[in-house]
């Protein structure tokens, strides 16, 4: 694990946005895409945190976190889930094949858990037992795994917008995705998170949830796209200690940016009104939480580039941009 003054020190040199006149440039909460017209697509990963579907800060090596996480798992993955990466030119950068993303986000949980109003601990705590078309039993408590992975989609908002999670039949009848393709998502989507509980529980971490993305390539190869298994797109908890804290009614131990959404709603933000301001303290104790889940995650060491990283990218990717 890293020292965290070399975390603090990164705080000035965060990376907030890119503009490197790659072809077109379409930015996401987190990611800056450039889409170059021959086939590839450069997928910048900056240290922006969303949460409660706004930007609310950067982190530190989180860009580069995000990106070294999303190329372990594609590795792992893709002899049983075809992926879109090519390869990885910079720290913060992943060259992929361009395809076109279904706009459904298929999200997986196993535990009731959440604090958002989209959580499903948000909607069963007010009495509701059935979510995205699956029922749920009576009697279960917040953080208690749930009787099986269960699937819970979701539309995707444009860049500002709130998802909606909705259950296959509602996506059908919106027309938003074919019955044919959802199906075959949900079984990749099953499978990815299959093998990911799998391997996190090698390493004593517990997958509790995530979303996958997928997209279809020029020769209708469906592909999991953006990022597989990160602490943006999943929640992790340390295996060792869930038992002792479930009893006690206590929170588990996260690795993700839980903690940054957890601290956001005691100051009572939840996604509307003004963000607030977050403390450095706060910033550098979820960076390392990001960090701590890519080392436990993949067995590795953290290795963090400090130097300043928009100069780096461009030198990195000089010899990358369309004629």
């Amino acid at each position: 694990m890293i020292d965290r003054t070399i975390v603090q020190k990164q705080i000035p040199k965060t990376l907030e946005r890119t503009d490197l006149g790659m072809g077109e440039r379409v930015e996401g909460k987190v990611r800056d895409n450039y889409l170059t017209g021959d086939g590839r697509r450069f997928i910048v990963v900056t240290d922006r945190l969303s949460a409660f579907d706004r930007v609310i800060t950067t982190l530190p090596f989180k860009g580069q976190v995000l990106n070294r996480a999303a190329a372990f798992w594609f590795d792992l993955t893709r002899d049983q889930v075809p992926n879109h990466m090519l390869r990885v030119p910079d720290p913060c950068v992943m060259e992929v094949t361009e395809c076109a993303i279904f706009p459904v986000e298929m999200v997986v949980r196993s535990y009731l858990t959440g604090v958002t109003s989209t959580a499903i601990w948000t909607h069963y705590s007010r009495g509701k037992r059935v979510f995205c078309g699956h029922k749920l039993p009576d009697g279960l408590k917040k953080n208690e795994p749930l009787p099986g992975p269960i699937l819970t989609p979701s539309t995707k908002a444009a860049h500002g917008g709130h998802d909606i999670s909705a259950a296959r039949e509602e996506l059908l009848d919106m027309g938003v995705i074919t019955a044919k393709d959802f199906d075959a998502l949900a079984s990749l989507s099953m499978t990815l998170f299959s093998i990911g509980q799998a391997h996190c529980a090698k390493n004593g971490v517990i997958l509790v949830d995530t979303k996958y993305e997928f997209g279809r390539t020029p020769d209708g190869r469906i592909v999991v796209a953006d990022e597989v298994h990160t602490p943006d797109s999943s929640r992790f908890w340390l295996a060792e200690t869930y038992e002792a804290r479930l009893r006690k009614g206590e929170e588990p131990e996260g690795f993700d940016k839980e903690y940054v959404r957890r601290w956001l709603a005691d100051q009572g933000f939840t996604g509307d009104g003004r963000i607030p301001h977050i403390p450095d303290d706060v910033r550098v104790e979820a960076a390392m939480r990001y960090i701590l889940a890519l080392e436990k995650i993949t067995g590795l060491p953290f290795e963090p580039d400090t130097v300043d990283p928009l100069p780096r990218i461009r030198r990195n990717l000089s010899s990358s941009r369309p004629g």
